[in-house]
């Protein structure tokens, strides 16, 4: 399935180009839900890199919504292109997701991606990014804090509390499982923030990561 961007842009750039290609693509998110109240299939990505970095590994799964079973999947690798810069690593890792996104067969409705959404200095995380290109709703499911500042969800499996970044909100943090660290839930585009946690919970079982996340990162393993 070779997706046709809406938006697309030349990845061999500068630090200062990449800066302007993410202020530009920022302005096109949409923070309206724009996907189907049915959903059908919903897919993980995970990206990794060899020797060195100089390989860029991209695992894209789809997974059936209502199960939860992988119906499709494929493991790329290619030359990386981009250099480790914090902050613009969609640059580095999107290629090769793009990349394998064209031998998967069945679209997804939404892609929930192991990084950041609008939760990002210049509102383009991964998330976004793919999001705006592809224009196919995304959310961002981090395991860590990019910025923003929050307070502490409660200990149980749903319990959430917003992500600021001064006066703005730009996700949640949430807890996926009892006891377990949080994670930083952030709108990618074409999903409002009210609907990112409870996406992301229909997509979790008993573990902290969504199967999404999970069944990308085991392909991107196995086939390491």
């Amino acid at each position: 399935m070779r997706l046709k961007l809406a938006h697309p842009h030349p990845w061999d750039i500068s630090i200062k180009q990449a800066k302007e290609i993410q202020l530009q693509l920022a302005s096109l998110i949409s923070l309206d839900d724009a996907f189907p109240k049915e959903l059908s299939h919903v897919a993980g990505i995970d990206v990794g890199f060899e020797d060195g970095g100089k390989v860029t590994r991209a695992a894209v799964v789809i997974l059936d919504f209502n199960s939860l079973k992988i119906v499709d999947s494929n493991l790329t690798k290619i030359k990386t292109t981009f250099p480790y810069v914090p902050g613009y690593l969609s640059f580095r890792e999107l290629p090769a997701v793009l990349k394998a996104f064209e031998y998967i067969t069945v679209k997804p409705d939404i892609i929930l991606c192991d990084g950041q959404g609008i939760a990002h200095p210049r509102r383009l995380g991964i998330a976004s990014h793919l999001g705006v290109l592809t224009n196919i709703p995304t959310i961002g499911v981090a395991k860590s804090r990019l910025i923003g500042s929050h307070k502490q969800p409660g200990q149980l499996k749903g319990d959430k509390c917003l992500l600021y970044d001064g006066e703005d909100k730009i996700g949640y943090v949430l807890r996926s499982r009892d006891n377990v660290k949080p994670l930083y839930i952030s709108p990618g585009h074409k999903v409002s923030l009210k609907s990112t946690c409870r996406l992301v919970l229909e997509c979790t079982t008993k573990y902290r990561l969504p199967e999404t996340t999970r069944a990308a990162h085991h392909l991107a393993s196995e086939m390491k």
